[in-house]
């Protein structure tokens, strides 16, 4: 395991009538002088506020559709609490930070004062930080042991262990799926349907994670009796307990079972952080390291959301604590919060720990951001090795059907050319309903709610793209489907997915014996490798691929992708600042888009060459360039690439010093991403107006769009969101 990145920790002590508080940045654990800040609280009012924010829970949860007045209420409480638990300078401290990761150092008194859902105005603090709580207690805790992490990690997933959970079932298979493509570096056991104690005991100290989904029940008058449900009776807090004395336990325990489940009443009993801190410190005190639980009832699918999504942040790379706040997250933006589930975990460790170590360092940044970095414009994210490539091997696909469906079908690609989305993707429905198995129409569709923005849509028909080809044992169209999904998810910013898709088209393709796809794989992947900043790797798969196409020159397809391969060799060029190396590729992969008759795909040409032109200052190039690219745009109703363009456009603009025309095309962008799916261009142009505006000296101004740009940031979980932070302080210098 891995220590992750700097965060902070506030220590909360309490002191007779009062709470001492201390803030300070991992950096500085081995300073010598801290200060620490007192202030003065009433016990019993945080008493009253926690059994306010428990109250509003119970009536949310018992209602359907929950009121918003009873929302704001919770807001309202929990707002409460910020304002009378923490001193003014530590407020500054949290909400000012730029740091993601808080660690919350409690006294046990502290526990049942409900710290993740404090609301500083704007955010709950668990959402906006990767929390996790160490505890001070008063009690003699012996020394634990704490097991060493081998090449392998082991994981025991326990699932409906009383065989009456079917929901706890299905959860612990999801969980066991999404681990079997890390089956080199992580073996995982699955035990479930009448798990006994004697099994548990026994076993429990071989794993480093163990996940349990079922029954847990809280013994009020005999505490230790407590824990998890099992088919012949309790694993209790005094069974972990003594597990502990003589071997490690794991190093993460995942209990996603409900401490009142042994109750007929659903309402959160006002000691529920307490019952959830019982369990949660047997484990603790016993050499568990992290521990993960549910305070109070939860839905059986908001469990396995926030499972599944916490795994798959785990395995990608990322801290406990971010892992647990993306799951957080999750719930938030499914439920709208209305159902607040989000609320429901807790989580204590070390929020910076890393289970897995990270492959991929640019996981979270898109391309536009990699490229900010490195001071220069949104290079066109190379659409014409994605989804338009499917429009030239569309001839590919159109085998066993009648004449009129292939009629229909090319007056819909016509139809799609032109830009007329709506009547195209309507024509492509109608060829769907008289023939379910026609795999062209489902790719053809997909690009079309691609290009309208609609993600959720596109990725639906280019899956059944995929489910249809499977059935049809056509694996050519399986492998342009796999190359088609991973380059939706790729756009999306979701680049692990992108690239597991890539590499089920390689493989198929090489299988198969198909070296169109093969090519169409390796350059996907030659992209995703750019923004990783490894441009060998990028231009070694693009030799592969452009030696493929090379050797295949009375192909058209193959004449095709040789085109899409030197388009992304001048791509890698620019960014590795060879300008003279991407205009004479760029230039190679125009003329044979001209030669190809394939007007449609030169617009990304047209631009990025238009953004070598700005580095140059060459700016009246530029402007031509750009104006080529966004008439042809404008002609294919190309909703994302052109808010993409006015974008591109602003920013020339404002290197001009012409901030009026920048700001006339960040408001296109802006008016044209909100009758779309386009978050990250959204974020990009309101903090581009906000940056026009701080330069113009109107601060309110671009305080406003930061915050706008800085709230889609948060939700999308870019870098950029830190880097809007500091814009934002910028601004009271």
């Amino acid at each position: 395991m891995i220590k992750a990145s700097d965060g902070l920790i506030l220590e909360v002590f309490k002191q007779y009538e009062a709470l001492k508080f201390c803030i300070f940045s991992q950096n500085d654990t081995s300073s010598t002088v801290r200060h620490y800040q007192q202030q003065r609280v009433s016990f019993n009012e945080i008493k009253m506020l926690s059994r306010e924010t428990v109250s509003i829970l119970n009536r949310i949860e018992r209602s359907y559709d929950p009121e918003p007045d009873l929302l704001k209420s919770f807001q309202k409480t929990a707002q409460l609490l910020w304002d009378h638990l923490l001193p003014r300078q530590i407020k500054d401290r949290l909400k000012n930070s730029a740091s993601t990761g808080l660690t919350l150092s409690l006294d046990e008194e502290l526990i049942d004062i409900p710290w993740e859902l404090v609301f500083d105005g704007h955010e709950f603090l668990c959402l906006k930080f990767n929390i996790g709580r160490l505890v001070r207690t008063k009690e003699y805790v012996v020394p634990a042991l704490y097991r060493d992490i081998n090449s392998t990690i082991k994981m025991l997933i326990l699932a409906n262990p009383t065989n009456d959970l079917k929901s706890a079932y299905e959860e612990g298979l999801n969980i066991r799926n999404q681990f079997d493509k890390k089956r080199q570096s992580l073996h995982v056991d699955f035990k479930s349907n009448r798990v006994e104690s004697i099994y548990v005991k026994k076993t429990l100290r071989d794993y480093d994670i163990v996940h349990f989904a079922g029954h847990c029940e809280y013994d009020a008058d005999e505490p230790e009796k407590s824990g998890w449900v099992l088919n012949d009776g309790r694993f209790s807090i005094e069974d972990i307990l003594a597990l502990g004395h003589s071997h490690c336990l794991p190093n993460l325990v995942f209990s996603n079972a409900c401490n009142s489940a042994s109750q007929q009443n659903e309402s959160i009993g006002e000691d529920y952080q307490t019952r959830a801190y019982n369990l949660a410190a047997a484990f603790l005190f016993s050499g568990v390291k992290h521990y993960i639980g549910v305070a109070r009832r939860i839905e059986d699918k908001q469990a396995l959301i926030f499972a599944r999504e916490f795994y798959s942040r785990l395995l990608n790379g990322q801290s406990m604590g971010e892992a647990v706040r993306q799951a957080r997250l999750k719930l938030f933006r499914q439920d709208n919060a209305a159902g607040l589930s989000w609320a429901n975990y807790l989580f204590y460790g070390d929020p910076d720990f890393r289970v897995f170590k990270s492959k991929n360092k640019a996981f979270n940044l898109s391309l536009s951001q990699l490229l900010h970095k490195h001071k220069k414009g949104l290079l066109r994210a190379l659409a014409v090795t994605g989804i338009a490539a499917g429009l030239a091997l569309s001839f590919l696909l159109i085998r066993e059907i009648s004449p009129t469906d292939r009629y229909l079908y090319t007056r819909a690609r016509n139809m799609y050319l032109k830009g007329d989305n709506t009547a195209a993707a309507a024509t492509v429905n109608r060829i769907i309903d008289r023939n379910p198995r026609y795999l062209a129409a489902y790719a053809l569709l997909g690009d079309v709610y691609q290009r309208q923005g609609d993600f959720d849509r596109a990725l639906k028909y280019y899956f059944d793209y995929a489910l249809h080809s499977q059935k049809k044992a056509d694996m050519k169209n399986l492998a342009i489907a796999y190359n088609g999904i991973g380059w939706l998810y790729y756009n999306n910013g979701n680049y692990p997915k992108a690239m597991e898709f890539y590499e089920k088209a390689l493989e198929i393709s090489r299988k198969y014996n198909d070296k169109l796809n093969e090519a169409a794989s390796l350059r996907r992947m030659a992209t995703w490798y750019v923004d990783k900043q490894e441009h060998g790797k990028a231009l070694e798969l693009l030799a592969k691929s452009s030696e493929i196409n090379r050797n295949h020159p009375n192909s058209r397809e193959h004449k095709y992708n040789l085109a899409c391969d030197y388009f992304s060799m001048a791509y890698v060029f620019t960014d590795k600042d060879d300008y003279a190396s991407a205009k004479e590729f760029y230039e190679k992969s125009r003329k044979l888009f001209v030669k190809l008759k394939l007007p449609h795909e030169l617009s990304d040409c047209y631009f990025n060459m238009g953004e070598i032109a700005s580095f140059e200052k060459d700016y009246k190039k530029a402007l031509e360039y750009y104006d080529k690219g966004i008439k042809i745009d404008q002609s294919r109703g190309n909703l994302p690439a052109l808010a993409a363009d006015y974008n591109m456009l602003g920013e020339l603009y404002a290197q001009m010093g012409a901030p009026d025309e920048a700001l006339e095309q960040y408001g296109k962008t802006i008016k044209l991403c909100k009758q779309i799916d386009a978050p990250q261009e959204l974020a990009w142009a309101y903090h581009n107006t906000g940056l026009l505006y701080k330069e113009k000296n109107q601060k309110n101004k671009a305080r406003e769009f930061f915050r706008s740009a800085q709230e889609i940031y948060r939700k999308i979980d870019t870098p950029a969101y830190q880097e809007i932070r500091k814009d934002l302080l910028s601004l009271d210098e």
